[in-house]
């Protein structure tokens, strides 16, 4: 299984309680109300939380999705549903220039 994490910042001048609320609210039933969300096995959204002792997050949220295949990858992202619904959604909330992408093989330790 292939697991992409999306490390993202929210747009300039948007507050964080403003993007967590749209990214679990607004574009995360989105990606999940298209018909290919069948090609992926797990989709996440996650947002810090203060935490004593620990520096500022580098980052606003996580979005991690897995793919059982790379086809099923491309199957999603190159779907017209992606392109046309999901996609320009991202950038109403998402400063997309700085986005950092990792793809990932998860190794469960215990």
């Amino acid at each position: 299984m292939i697991k992409f994490v999306f490390m993202i910042n929210r747009t300039d001048g948007m507050k964080l309680e403003d993007f967590v609320e749209y990214h679990r609210n607004c574009h995360a039933p989105l990606f999940t109300s298209i018909p290919e969300v069948r090609y992926v096995k797990k989709y996440t959204v996650s947002h810090p939380v203060p935490a004593e002792d620990y520096p500022i997050p580098a980052y606003d949220g996580i979005t991690e999705i897995w793919f059982e295949s790379w086809s099923d990858h491309d199957a999603f992202f190159a779907s017209k549903n992606y392109k046309e619904l999901v996609n320009p959604d991202e950038s109403k909330f998402i400063d997309m220039n700085s986005v950092a992408v990792m793809a990932t093989e998860e190794k469960v330790v215990m």
